[in-house]
């Protein structure tokens, strides 16, 4: 069975910056493509980033595109990192990760198989 965790989630004041790692055991990040998805209380999830399995295509949403970045370490890590910058309010929930097996990435949820238990972001004052 595919794992991820996720990991790097916290407290931040507005502006401040996090780093998400998504790590994948039982198979390989190079082989599948990862996705960031979020979730805020009575909201559905949504979209954030994901990285196609070569690694050669991302795609981010409206809200993120020049604060968050994503990237993957798969020669050592086999990890899947999200960089967020410039962090506000409305950036606060669950963050997922997620995989597709030799996807090209997408934003939505309902591409992706395997999951992980998510990690928590809250941006405030």
């Amino acid at each position: 069975q595919l794992q991820l965790v996720e990991s790097g989630g916290g407290l931040v004041q507005p502006g401040g910056s996090l780093r998400l790692s998504c790590a994948a055991s039982r198979f390989t990040v190079d082989d599948y493509a990862v996705g960031w998805f979020r979730q805020a209380p009575g909201k559905a999830r949504e979209g954030v980033s994901s990285i196609s399995s070569s690694g050669t295509t991302t795609y981010y949403a409206d809200s993120v595109k020049g604060r968050f970045t994503i990237s993957r370490d798969s020669a050592a890590k086999n990890t899947v990192f999200l960089q967020m910058n410039r962090l506000a309010p409305e950036d606060t929930g669950v963050y997922y990760c997620a995989c597709q097996r030799r996807g090209s990435g997408s934003l939505y949820p309902t591409d992706f198989t395997s999951w992980g238990q998510g990690t928590q972001v809250t941006v405030s004052t």
